[in-house]
């Protein structure tokens, strides 16, 4: 019985060692984790529940069954992080590159299976060259079947991708469906053909880094939601956003203890909207105001920075934040804002997280580049995703809400269960300047008639006091109290039933 445990407690420990000692110590040199180490960080200590280590390839060709390690370059199994379910797949690059065989698809295919079946996140970590190009079509045959999971377990429990190392060709399209993308600065990268590939088709030149890298993704194509300065960061960074996330799409998001009256006031949010219209004010300070303990975290910080996304906590419970940015582009709407901010609307809707909005928007940007790249189409992918979400939703109009940006960002007209507004808002179909110069065309000439005209304009127009009059803002509130009634309204609407006509699935303007 001894030698039989001994034998037991070898294998176990050859697999552990994946691709071997001096292939771990070439990850560390490049300032990555091996695989079992970044399960070990990601998870709860001692939660790990490891599942086929001892399967090995079954390919022939090229003499492969020479080489057979155990586990075939894939750590897979569950564990828990801060106590709550979740399944998790790493990928060893110390083991024939972490490439993809019919039987590392397996591993992966079966934990999502799991997932799926009980409920509970899956965390991906790709590091791997790619499709194993000794097994041909049985490797691409496994990318597909990971491709069908990944569609199936959409909207049904989250699944969240880390990009470790390489990630290229076919590989590509399994974190792309996925909930989330981080990736890690200067190690990490992520595209369907390979600078050398570019080169010979396009004749440009271009490393590794330019053409999928962690910069890239985060500010450029919009791919990766968060980038981070090594393995551990990254790690760290995942279990914070698992703690606001419901564990799959039948429970509600996990109430944490607060420490934060639910009715503090701040009475610098008086001022917090400058005098001029035209002044921009950081809308992450009003975020970190309304949040329990200040606490956000930011999805897709780098790009299309004119509008916000994130999660906050109100008395403890999930929210998910869309707020325009003065800052930037004064706030307004083009086509890389509203694909992010629709694509985070439809997750919150999926998952069942309530969606506060923060408007002030001065309307869609103009441009012949905005409507050649389709920005009426891309624009209403917003406008859809806000219309379809049944979920409690909360809008607060600090500013500008003009023109169909208004109608746009969770208005009542998209069944926005409580719009508020701020004394400074101006609910309108254009500024006051745009709309006199249409309307008083004949008098363009003259400048004093016309500041007349504006001054007049800007007095019965500039204010909430229209909309609330025809019930599209339900009140006009203290902006030093918006925290207590934004919590307020949450708290009523936390029963709230609504849904959808019958159909298979909507068809969202794509």
């Amino acid at each position: 019985m001894k030698d039989i445990l001994q034998q037991l407690e070898d294998r176990r420990a050859a697999a552990r060692q994946g691709g071997g000692a001096h292939r771990i110590e070439a990850q560390h040199a490049k300032g990555k984790l091996s695989a079992r180490e970044r399960v070990e960080l990601l998870l709860d200590e001692g939660s790990f529940e490891e599942y086929d280590m001892f399967v090995t390839h079954r390919c022939t060709d090229f003499d492969m069954q020479q080489n057979k390690p155990a586990g075939d370059g894939v750590v897979v199994g569950w564990g828990t992080v801060n106590g709550r379910q979740v399944y998790v797949f790493s990928q060893d690059f110390t083991v024939l590159g972490g490439s993809v065989s019919a039987t590392h698809a397996m591993k992966i295919c079966k934990i999502m299976d799991m997932a799926m079946q009980n409920g509970a996140p899956v965390i991906g970590i790709n590091d791997s060259g790619g499709a194993r190009i000794q097994e041909g079509v049985d490797s691409l045959a496994g990318y597909g079947e990971v491709f069908q999971r990944n569609i199936m377990a959409s909207g049904v429990v989250p699944q969240i991708s880390l990009i470790m190392g390489p990630c290229a060709g076919g590989a590509v399209y399994s974190p792309a469906m996925t909930d989330f993308i981080f990736m890690v600065k200067d190690s990490s990268y992520m595209f369907v053909t390979g600078p050398d590939v570019v080169k010979t088709v396009t004749n440009e030149v271009v490393t590794a880094e330019e053409l999928g890298g962690a910069s890239t993704h985060t500010r450029k194509s919009s791919v990766a939601d968060g980038a981070f300065e090594n393995d551990v960061e990254a790690l760290a960074e995942v279990r914070r956003l698992i703690d606001f996330l419901p564990l799959n799409n039948r429970e509600k998001p996990p109430v944490r203890p607060f420490f934060d009256d639910p009715a503090r006031i701040e009475e610098s949010l008086d001022t917090l909207v400058p005098a001029n219209a035209n002044t921009p004010y950081d809308m992450k300070e009003l975020i970190e105001k309304i949040a329990d303990e200040g606490d956000f975290y930011e999805i897709q910080a780098e790009y299309a920075k004119n509008i916000i996304t994130g999660f906050i906590r109100l008395e403890g419970r999930t929210v998910g934040v869309v707020a325009n940015q003065p800052m930037v582009l004064a706030g307004v709407l083009d086509i890389d804002s509203a694909r992010k901010a629709a694509r985070f609307v439809r997750f919150c809707d999926a998952f069942e997280i309530p969606i506060l909005t923060l408007v002030d928007v001065p309307g869609f940007l103009p441009g012949t580049k905005q409507e050649y790249d389709g920005v009426i189409k891309h624009g209403a992918k917003l406008l859809f995703a806000y219309g379809e979400a049944t979920v409690p939703k909360v809008t607060v109009i600090t500013r500008k809400a003009y023109g169909g940006a208004y109608v746009v960002m969770a208005s009542k007209h998209l069944r926005a269960d409580v719009n508020y507004a701020w004394p400074t808002s101006e609910v309108a179909v254009m500024g006051a300047k745009g709309a006199t110069e249409i309307l008083y065309r004949s008098e363009l000439g003259d400048a004093e008639k016309i500041a007349k005209r504006t001054k007049d304009y800007e007095d019965a127009f500039a204010n909430p006091f229209v909309a609330a009059e025809r019930g599209f803002i339900d009140e006009v509130i203290q902006p030093r109290s918006t925290r207590k009634r934004v919590a307020r309204a949450f708290a009523m609407l936390r029963n709230k039933q609504q849904s959808m006509p019958w159909k298979k699935h909507d068809n969202i303007p794509l």
